[in-house]
């Protein structure tokens, strides 16, 4: 070989081992995210946090290999509205979210908004989406329209069927009698209908082994991972290789399947050798549905439960192990919220936010076990249409006058969900979470420059977002929901 050609071909080398080293070391910086996400499980349903009758030693041991946070709360305590604060880092009611849609709503999430999927497409993350996804079931609003590359699941609730939550037809002409069958979807269509409780007792099982096959197929290059379990709503619904399992009962063994999911997941991570790459994400969208009695969760000591502003209805378990990255082992007392997540991605992979106002703040310092870091200061709690019930600063929290539907009433069994009793708060009461976070003594007459500042901030989030409770249907900060075409 001439000596020109040969000085050329190591050069030609040079240059080509330095292409495929930068381009491993880009791929290898980005890690890989899985984020699963259950539905109305309660804050006392992990055996770190205190379950009782059942086990869950995977999602243990992720907290044992991480940190639980136990002041984190999710957006809104309700199903669509929860989701569509994970996802798109602001206060559901600033896009036009409140509440759970149905079957018979036109609407459903912006695709002005920026989605974590969405932002994460923009790295080269290869996106998945396996389970319930709840913020509009027409095609415009299905998830691979809003950044995800595969999708199969159900496109809102399990108890929204022509069916009774213990699996009867219904009967009458109004409400579920009108409902469809529930669908199960791939992609944007319809692959089979679900008109049984035995339909429903799959799903754990298929969201799982999806999540294993995208991680799988997925090995090589970054990836979200989002995994929105059906269960533990109602109707419950438990494989074959759970049922009587545990101690509890029928809600202690789909949470035992769930955690069985977890370690399917984890199991496939380390399969593939990306475990130490990858943030593992565990919590869920709500407290409990208490009304469901022997079939609902555990809010752990918290008042309330699901639907309500108090902190069973919002306060729920966070879990998240990344290795060299989050510390073992640790226990986070901050305040935290769903709505943090996409910005705390999002500066973790280096992404960039829309031009769009968020309300999430990036918690990676809490991550990192810097627990003099405060980054989130201030939590709203609404609910409604667009109701203020609530604001905390601090471990301070105020409850701002609203009527809910209690719990303290003789719940139902085995599905069938018993009575609530319409309660009002009639004036603001203020209580201390780090004292009593069951908020049984209201301090609202011994510390009234408290109660000046907590009012202060409920002014201002009034201004902004807007508050029914008082009249003001809009603020100046609110966005709308997506509407199909007329």
């Amino acid at each position: 070989m001439k000596p020109f050609f040969f000085l050329f071909f190591i050069i030609f080398l040079i240059v080509l081992t330095s292409s495929c080293t930068d381009k491993e070391e880009v791929t290898s910086s980005k890690p890989n995210i899985v984020l699963v996400f259950t539905d109305d499980q309660g804050y006392g349903d992990i055996g770190c946090f205190g379950a009782t009758g059942f086990q869950t030693p995977n999602i243990d041991k992720l907290a044992s290999q991480g940190m639980r946070f136990t002041n984190f709360y999710s957006a809104q305590p309700v199903c669509s509205a929860s989701r569509a604060g994970l996802l798109t880092g602001c206060y559901p009611n600033r896009i036009g979210f409140s509440g759970a849609l149905f079957p018979y709503h036109r609407i459903g999430i912006n695709s002005e908004e920026l989605t974590i999927a969405e932002m994460l497409k923009e790295q080269g993350y290869a996106t998945a989406a396996f389970g319930k996804w709840h913020l509009g079931h027409h095609k415009e609003f299905l998830p691979l329209q809003h950044g995800f590359d595969e999708y199969v699941g159900i496109p809102y609730s399990n108890d929204m069927w022509p069916l009774t939550d213990i699996g009867t037809p219904v009967t009458g002409n109004g409400g579920r009698a009108n409902y469809p069958k529930l669908p199960l979807i791939e992609g944007n269509e319809t692959i089979e209908e679900i008109t049984s409780l035995e339909g429903q007792d799959k799903l754990t099982t298929l969201y799982t082994g999806k999540a294993v096959d995208f991680i799988n197929r997925n090995s090589d290059n970054p990836f979200f991972l989002y995994v929105p379990h059906s269960m533990p709503h109602i109707p419950l619904g438990v494989s074959e290789k759970f049922r009587g399992k545990s101690e509890q009962g029928m809600y202690g063994d789909v949470m035992m399947e769930i955690d069985w999911s977890v370690g399917q997941i984890v199991q496939a991570l380390e399969d593939n050798g990306i475990e130490d790459n990858t943030i593992i994400i565990f919590t869920t969208d709500n407290g409990p549905w208490l009304k469901f009695g022997n079939h609902a969760g555990s809010a752990g000591g918290l008042r309330e439960g699901k639907t309500t502003s108090w902190e069973g209805g919002q306060r729920v378990p966070f879990i998240i192990k990344w290795a060299d990255h989050v510390k073992e082992g640790i226990v986070c007392n901050k305040l935290a919220c769903a709505i943090d997540l996409l910005p705390t991605i999002a500066e973790v992979t280096n992404a960039n936010l829309s031009d769009n106002i968020i309300d999430g703040v990036s918690i990676s310092e809490l991550w990192k076990g810097n627990f003099d870091a405060e980054p989130r200061t201030e939590l709203l709690y609404y609910y409604g249409r667009n109701n203020l019930n609530a604001v905390r600063k601090g471990n301070w929290k105020l409850v701002l006058p609203h009527t809910w539907d209690s719990y303290n009433v003789a719940p139902g069994n085995d599905g069938i969900g018993g009575p609530r009793k319409r309660m009002n708060v009639e004036s603001p009461e203020l209580y201390n979470m780090m004292r009593d976070p069951g908020e049984q003594y209201n301090v609202f007459d011994m510390y009234p420059e408290k109660v000046a500042e907590l009012m202060e901030l409920a002014e201002k989030a009034r201004a902004e977002l807007g508050d029914l409770n008082v009249g003001i249907e809009k603020g100046n900060g609110n966005r709308e929901i997506g509407r199909l075409d007329e």
